[in-house]
Formats: C-alpha cells, sequence, structure tokens
C-alpha cells in the first residue's frame, strides 16, 4: 500500500509526502475486492494505491477506519473479468505462547512480501501506542516500516493478526506486536 498527500508549509510552500504500508485482501465480491490494513498506514492519505504480488496496481478506497482498533478497510475496483486470491484467515483465540508464526510485508516500502519468522511471545498484552490502549499479541518476528497492516500467520498459512508496531530502543530488540484477528472481525 503507498499513499500521498499533499502539504501545505509556509516555508516550502505546497508538497507532496508519501507512506508505505502493507494490507491483506480478505475478500472479493463480484466487483470489488476488500483488504484491512492499519489506519496509521492510511491516516491523512489523499491517494491510496494498493499493488498486489501480481504487481498490477489499484486505486484504493478507504471504506471505514479507526484509530482505536488502528484497523481500516479498503476497497478496489476488479478489472473485467478477474479474480483476486484472498488470505485463509485463522483464529487468533486458539493461539499459545511458543507457537511459531510468519509476518509478511513490504519492509520499506519497496520491499513487498517479505516474511520474517518468530513464535508468539505472549497473548493479550495491554500496550499503549500514540495514547491509545490496546490488546495485542506479542511476537518476536521481525517488523520494520512498512510492514505494518501485514498478515501474521499460523503454520498453515492463516492470518491470526494484522503486524502493527515493534518497541524500538537500545534497551529492547525483537518485541513486536501484531493486532489479534479476532478483534478485526
Amino acid at each position: 500500500i503507498s499513499t500521498s498527500s499533499v502539504v501545505t508549509d509556509r516555508f516550502f510552500g505546497q508538497y507532496v509526502t508519501s507512506g508505505a504500508g502493507s494490507g491483506v485482501l480478505i475478500t472479493q465480491s463480484n466487483i470489488a475486492g476488500y483488504l484491512i490494513t492499519n489506519h496509521h498506514v492510511i491516516e491523512g492519505a489523499e491517494k491510496v494505491t494498493v499493488r498486489l504480488t501480481n504487481k498490477e496496481e489499484y486505486a484504493a478506497e478507504v471504506i471505514n477506519s479507526t484509530a482505536t482498533l488502528d484497523l481500516a478497510i479498503l476497497r478496489i475496483e476488479k478489472k473485467s473479468g478477474e479474480s483476486f486470491t484472498t488470505a485463509s484467515i485463522g483464529d487468533s483465540s486458539k493461539l499459545i505462547v511458543g507457537q511459531k508464526i510468519v509476518a509478511i510485508g513490504n519492509p520499506l516500502g519497496s520491499l513487498g512480501g517479505t516474511v520474517t519468522d518468530g513464535i508468539v511471545s505472549a497473548l493479550d498484552r495491554n500496550v499503549s501506542i500514540d495514547g491509545i490502549s490496546m490488546t495485542l499479541l506479542q511476537h518476536n518476528a521481525a517488523i520494520s516500516p512498512g510492514n505494518s497492516g501485514g498478515a501474521l500467520v499460523n503454520e498453515y498459512g492463516q492470518v491470526i493478526g494484522i503486524n502493527s508496531s515493534k518497541i524500538a530502543a537500545t534497551e529492547f530488540e525483537g518485541i513486536s506486536f501484531s493486532i489479534p484477528i479476532t478483534q478485526a472481525k
């Protein structure tokens, strides 16, 4: 997912800022596909573009977005006769600490489809991010800028979380968080 918006600055005038993130294609209708991502990926964006794994790009419409859950739903229109491959959705309530997981994302906005692996470190971790209290899955799969909104999957390839954030400090290493997929339903 790439975003852009026009910013007006009294010193530099108007200029375009851009951002990047990841998303998961969760369902489709006859005419559109629907993706889930993080609210913070698309927040303030005037233009949202989705590039699928087949390298096709689509203008996306934000259907719903909530800062309190840090989730957003995007809609992309299908081209004539097109069909999308949607993700298999798992059940995050059945996770156990120590279970193997894989995080999929787009680090740096240019390395789409990157996977990192790890284990579930904690369930139902209460975390405050930008003043918003959330209950998240803690794991140690590497999450980099651009991975936000990507899939956290179990060993069966089922999406069990949406990658959200990590703690970055010299005192911490390997602490990442994902939104349980049961919160997204």
